[in-house]
């Protein structure tokens, strides 16, 4: 019988696969194996916690520039997630080269990472273009984090040939556990320990050792001796960049925060809450408190700000008293020129300014040592979470808080904080709240008033001008919903340099042209006030 027909010319198995890519050829290593996929993945957890410290870093930076930190982190997020996915793409051509590729990816990621900080803080302070700017440095940055998985990938094959679910589920897990680690050191080890810009500085110089000398060790033998001095002569420079800038830094950001700046810089410091600067005039007779770059006062025209807050609030008993914020002590001073003041409770958030306002000489000329005054008490928390766990009640309030502009001071004006300041009122005790600029963010401001009326008080809207700040209102409170209280000076009341019954009822007449429109009430799920300051200041 003959057997089935058969051809000699049909192609083997291999050629009619001839798209399918040939394993990589396997790597001459100076370790065995497993030991060296270990420190390949090892390297992938280290240089996945620096990338998420570049990334934490941009959003910090521009929570701490431009107070708004959901629009500071949606734009960074966003940027690096399509720039990871472009430079994923993009790795497809560096294939052929794996090792050497990712050795400078390495290199010029730990470059641009370290020196994000320094670089965007420039760009904001000399040349007004943080915004372009740090949608560049997302950019980039993203980019080459989304190159290194597939360079790594075939790294990894070269080490020992496994499937490429297995060595994707490595790979990835490496990376995730590096971003929990990197997430934590963040806020809990670089920024308490070296500050901003010093810490994405060492994080860069770690990412550009790790990343670089895992290729001029672990896979020597697929380089070039050209190759291996090329890598460890840049290795040499990124790290010397990046210590020189580390030396530097604090020299760098002292003239980058001074351009920020009318008068010279007496003072700066940067808590774990904020950044706190402290200005003087050549001639000495202007001092002025910033936080965050925000004016506080200024010490030319600051009576007149906290004579308006205070006072009208005032008229009633006021044996017990609490102040909202206010740790400049000026508001204070106002509360304790009243003898039958038995206690005064301050609570302000961050005892950096306290300190400040405690120790340095003209802040403490200012308020009067406000501070060493026996009926005072100093705590140290948030304010919204002090009105909701503290049962006492007081026979008047004052609430000066920073503007709403970002979500950290956002809630504090709003329906859920005035609820919880109503609870904190006696019978018959009245409240002044700062509530912002009607001629700058009117919106802003009438908002307050909306959420003080929601949060079932009796409002009366009144404002002053402030030369240093401008047109500025507040709010005179009581815990009913009667008749609103009148703005007055109590009988009792010491000598003061601007506020007088007359001014007071000028104080509540508003022009056409600032008077609510359209706008809503903030809470904490709405926080309109954001946008409605964010509206109002732009061009300012």
């Amino acid at each position: 019988m003959n057997g089935p027909d058969t051809d000699d010319t049909a192609p083997s198995p291999a050629a009619a696969k001839p798209d399918v890519p040939a394993t990589p050829p396997r790597a001459v290593l100076p370790v065995p194996p497993r030991l060296a996929r270990f420190l390949v993945l090892f390297a992938v957890f280290l240089c996945a916690a620096c990338g998420l410290v570049y990334e934490l870093a941009l959003v910090a930076l521009g929570s701490y520039l431009l107070g708004n930190t959901i629009t500071q982190a949606s734009i960074v997020l966003s940027v690096m997630v399509f720039a990871m996915g472009v430079g994923s793409l993009a790795s497809k051509r560096l294939q052929s080269r794996p090792e050497i590729s990712f050795a400078l990816i390495e290199g010029l990621l730990s470059l641009i990472g370290g020196l994000s900080v320094l670089l965007l803080y420039a760009s904001f302070a000399w040349l007004g273009l943080y915004g372009p700017g740090l949608v560049i440095v997302a950019f980039v940055i993203g980019a080459l984090i989304g190159a290194e998985i597939p360079l790594l990938m075939t790294m990894i094959q070269k080490i020992r040939e496994e499937s490429a679910a297995r060595a994707v589920a490595d790979l990835f897990a490496a990376d995730y556990v590096g971003g929990l680690i990197g997430g934590l050191a963040f806020p809990f080890l670089l920024l308490p320990v070296l500050g901003l810009p010093k810490g994405a500085l060492v994080v860069g110089a770690l990412n550009a050792v790790v990343g670089v000398a895992v290729v001029l060790w672990l896979f020597r033998s697929e380089l070039t001796p050209r190759g291996r001095a090329l890598l460890g002569v840049g290795l040499a420079l990124v790290v010397g960049v990046l210590a020189g800038a580390y030396f530097a830094s604090d020299r760098f950001e002292m003239s980058a925060r001074q351009a920020l700046y009318r008068d010279p810089i007496v003072h700066a410091e940067r808590t774990d809450y904020q950044e706190i600067v402290v200005t003087e005039s050549f001639d000495g007779t202007d001092t002025r408190l910033f936080l965050n770059g925000d004016l506080q006062f200024s010490s030319i025209d600051e009576y007149r700000y906290h004579e308006s807050l205070v006072h009208p609030a005032l008229t009633g008993r006021r044996e017990e008293v609490l102040v909202l914020g206010a740790g400049d002590g000026l508001a204070l001073r106002e509360v304790l020129g009243y003898g039958d003041v038995r206690h005064v409770t301050l609570v302000d958030l961050d005892p950096a300014v306290v300190e400040l306002s405690r120790t340095d000489p003209v802040i403490r000329g200012l308020n009067g040592d406000a501070f060493d005054d026996p009926r005072v008490e100093v705590v140290h928390e948030d304010a919204f979470n002090w009105l909701r766990e503290n049962g006492r009640r007081f026979d008047a309030v004052i609430v000066d808080m920073p503007d709403g502009e970002d979500v950290s001071t956002s809630k504090l004006y709003t329906v859920e904080f005035y609820t919880l300041l109503r609870h904190a009122l006696a019978d018959g005790a009245l409240a002044s709240v700062q509530a912002g600029s009607p001629f700058f963010a009117p919106e802003a401001y009438w908002s307050v008033g909306l959420a003080l009326e929601e949060a079932g008080m009796a409002v009366t809207p009144y404002h002053v001008d402030v030369p240093s700040f401008g047109n500025w209102g507040f709010y005179l409170i009581a815990a009913d919903t009667g008749a609103p209280p009148e703005p007055r000076l109590p009988e009792d009341h010491p000598e003061l340099r601007f506020l007088d019954e007359r001014v007071l009822g000028a104080a509540q007449v508003f022009p056409k042209d600032r008077l609510p429109g359209e706008v809503k009430p903030s809470s904490l799920l709405h926080p309109y006030i954001i946008g409605y300051h964010e509206r109002g200041w732009e061009g300012y």
